[in-house]
């Protein structure tokens, strides 16, 4: 927009912490710009430039006008906007990429298991204690958990184990040599 379309007491679209909303202008800032308010939130806001404002936001009317002229009777109905239908498309979008991750967050629940758990399940299978470097190569050789790209999955588990340990007797590790730890019985 150029800032000599804008009008005091004007509704226009502008983009607000990357959102599109309706803004009114309420006065021009004396350091340039105008003084505005989010019609969403009621709060105060301050448009810089006129390119933050993107047109002018038309309100619509929901009441429909109905009117007899002799023996004709005329309804007046407000037309829908392209702002209707974009919002409905955008809400059926975030609907159906909601539900896609809903699946696959579903999905993944059930085939992995967290660094902690698959130390308890590797741990519960072995016969002797183990070291966090060595929890970590038997949780992926078995398939258990991988790491996502850390470049010290080792002392991660090794602090979480310690995180475990401070409940005391309610922890479900034992630590029995320096850096060796198996499960309690």
């Amino acid at each position: 927009m150029k800032k000599a379309d804008v009008k005091i007491g004007g509704e226009y679209y502008a983009k607000v912490t990357n959102k599109k909303v309706v803004v009114r202008i309420d006065a021009e800032n004396r350091s340039g710009g105008w003084d505005a308010t989010n019609l969403s939130t009621n709060k105060k806001i301050r448009i810089k430039t006129a390119q933050r404002l993107q047109g002018v936001a038309r309100k619509r009317s929901d009441t429909t006008k109905t009117t007899t002229e002799g023996n004709v009777t005329v309804v007046e109905s407000p037309r829908a906007t392209t702002e209707t239908f974009t919002n409905k498309r955008a809400r059926k979008r975030v609907d159906k990429t909601a539900a896609v991750a809903k699946d696959k967050k579903a999905e993944s629940a059930e085939k992995k298991l967290s660094c902690v758990a698959a130390a308890l399940k590797v741990l519960g299978e072995s016969s002797e204690p183990l070291n966090t470097k060595e929890m970590i190569e038997e949780m992926v050789a078995a398939g258990y958990w991988e790491s996502p790209g850390g470049k010290t999955p080792h002392a991660t588990l090794y602090s979480a184990i310690l995180r475990e340990m401070k409940k005391g007797d309610e922890s479900r590790f034992v630590k029995t040599d320096r850096g060796r730890f198996t499960v309690r019985a």
